[in-house]
């Protein structure tokens, strides 16, 4: 699987279209005159930042671990996603405001064909780059990538949309519908927006791994318990790529350290064979000690003060 780091071409591509189509946008604004792909157009300049903040964000989610990062930089990837999400609202609040003006003010649209042409063009390279960006945030596990992706391929619907009602404007001559049709982008995009919002602040938070690695994990433990082994305590979070898990495995304290130890290296290998980039850390716990069964929660339960029992004799 490739590096953080190697991801980060994936954001010069984002970059490389954002440029190109916010200028092709832009000029069929200025043949035209139309609010809606003013809008349009702007919503391309925050395909731009996004991607330039994509790229730094990738830069330093690909560092290595360090004595202030333990668990590494992996959730600097939600950074990213709630400034694009923050972003978006920002450049619907301008969308809204430009068309209500419209609204009030209604004009004539000019070379709607040629504008039509150009947008479309602006339209056609958004969607191939997000189809690329999806394909590959979904590949390696990056929300950065798929949020990048997941914004240009609304930004490509909300193209269609704008192309279909300037021409309806052009075949009817209902010029309020361009305004109008700007607040329907202004909408779309805050749904988009408040989306990114909402999963960067999960990641943050740290939410559980999704439905479908827990589940995976949980058939791995299934596989190893029995009547001499069990596990509890299993707590799970997500940091952009990265996995994290931890769970207690209770064996019966006759064990040998060695064989206990032994069960734990083929649980954890199965465990990363089953979900990628998890890191796995296990403790190991005697069936028969009522201890072990009271830190199953985050906060382990009050108990007696620890008496350490005596060797055994010739232990």
């Amino acid at each position: 699987m490739a590096d953080k780091g190697s991801l980060t071409r994936f954001a010069w591509l984002s970059i490389a279209a954002a440029v190109g189509t916010m200028t092709l946008k832009f000029i069929a604004y200025l043949l035209t005159g139309s609010v809606g792909l003013l809008s349009d157009a702007l919503e391309s300049i925050v395909n731009l930042v996004a991607a330039v903040v994509a790229l730094v964000v990738l830069h330093i989610a690909a560092k290595p671990p360090d004595d202030e990062h333990a668990y590494g930089h992996a959730k600097a990837e939600y950074f990213s996603a709630g400034v694009e999400g923050t972003l978006i609202l920002v450049a619907a609040a301008s969308i809204a405001w430009a068309a209500l003006g419209r609204l009030l003010h209604p004009q004539e649209l000019d070379n709607v064909g040629v504008g039509l042409l150009v947008s479309m063009v602006a339209a056609a390279v958004n969607g191939a780059v997000a189809l690329v960006l999806l394909r590959n945030g979904r590949r390696y596990r990056s929300i950065t990538l798929e949020a990048d992706g997941k914004h240009l391929m609304t930004d490509v619907w909300t193209s269609g949309g704008v192309l279909i009602a300037v021409l309806v404007v052009q075949l009817t001559g209902w010029l309020r519908l361009d305004p109008l049709i700007a607040f329907v982008v202004a909408g779309n995009i805050v749904w988009a927006g408040t989306h990114l919002l909402r999963r960067s602040t999960r990641g943050l938070m740290d939410v559980g791994l999704p439905a479908e690695q827990r589940a995976a994990i949980e058939a791995v433990l299934e596989r190893y318990t029995s009547f001499s082994v069990q596990f509890h305590a299993l707590r799970t979070r997500e940091a952009g790529r990265r996995a994290f898990m931890s769970v207690h495995v209770l064996v019966p304290g006759v064990e040998t350290v060695q064989r206990a130890h032994d069960l734990v290296e083929r649980v954890e290998a199965d465990l990363r064979a089953a979900v990628p980039d998890i890191t796995v850390v296990t403790h190991i716990e005697p069936l028969e000690d009522p201890r072990s069964f009271a830190d199953e929660g985050l906060d382990r339960r009050a108990l007696p003060p620890f008496v350490a029992r005596p060797p055994r004799p010739g232990g």
